[in-house]
């Protein structure tokens, strides 16, 4: 019910949104709130491991579109705040139990944070966002529009996964359980981070960058419709790989990288492992 109206409302935009209009849009946020509907979801049947449910980034680009420029301003005079009314700062109550530190997070209306989730100043959830059970975003990170985030992840200080509303049928950053995401990293256009993987400070994936496994003597990356795609475990670290032009060659120059350098063993748990303290 709810996708064939999102999609309709979505094809055929009336004259003037209606209250009836509203009500649906404020359904459907709802349940993006509660992890009920998701811009991507696990499929079995396809390479990466997941879909896209094009009709709930339908829904989303429909709140821009009918929302109106409001003023959202806690104190004008010190922090104006001007965004679509449609999509304000998501509201939390104790009993969600999320931890939400004090000192400018911003988490827009529209995205699931699931219980546990640890959020530290400053940091951002775009909509559409899905941040499973008990993983923490640390400090200046941010999880872009319709990025998938599983339970029990660690996106460090200043990492940015990317997000993706347009085109409404691609798929988004999917970072799976139990993942690390080291400080200063950046995960981007569509890219798929597999269980348990461990991405080094500053390691950046994109459908450019090529990802060499020397445990298993294979590259991966990006092709046609098919995402970039880091093995369960892999301990990715950034590097670079020297340009075969000959002027490139002359000059010495190496274009970027990223290299599987090992798979996770007990050392690395140890190693990575959240500190049950800071819960």
């Amino acid at each position: 019910m709810l996708p064939s109206q999102i999609e309709g409302l979505f094809d055929e935009a009336p004259a003037q949104y209606e209250e009836e209009h509203f009500r649906l849009f404020r359904d459907f946020k709802a349940a993006l709130n509660r992890g009920e509907i998701r811009a991507a979801q696990p499929d079995a049947s396809t390479k990466s491991g997941w879909r896209v449910n094009a009709w709930v980034k339908k829904g989303i680009l429909l709140g821009f579109r009918m929302g109106a420029i409001a003023d959202m301003s806690i104190d004008a005079s010190k922090q104006p705040f001007f965004d679509k009314s449609t999509y304000p700062a998501r509201g939390f109550a104790a009993s969600d139990g999320v931890r939400i530190v004090p000192g400018g997070s911003s988490i827009r209306d529209g995205s699931y944070i699931g219980r546990g989730v640890i959020c530290m100043p400053p940091m951002f959830v775009n909509v559409g966002a899905y941040v499973g059970e008990g993983t923490m975003i640390d400090s200046h990170a941010l999880v872009g529009s319709c990025a998938q985030v599983g339970r029990n992840c660690h996106i460090s200080a200043a990492s940015q996964i990317g997000g993706v509303l347009e085109p409404v049928g691609a798929l988004p950053v999917i970072i799976e359980d139990e993942v690390l995401v080291g400080g200063n990293s950046g995960v981007y256009e569509g890219t798929v981070v597999k269980r348990r993987a461990v991405l080094g400070t500053g390691t950046i994936l994109n459908r450019s960058i090529p990802v060499y496994d020397l445990v298993r003597d294979a590259i991966y990356t990006a092709t046609g419709t098919e995402p970039l795609i880091i093995p369960e475990e892999a301990i990715v670290a950034p590097g670079s790989r020297a340009v075969a032009h000959p002027t490139g060659a002359k000059w010495g120059l190496s274009l970027q990288a990223a290299v599987i350098v090992k798979y996770r063993d007990a050392k690395t748990d140890a190693r990575v492992q959240l500190e049950d303290l800071l819960r």
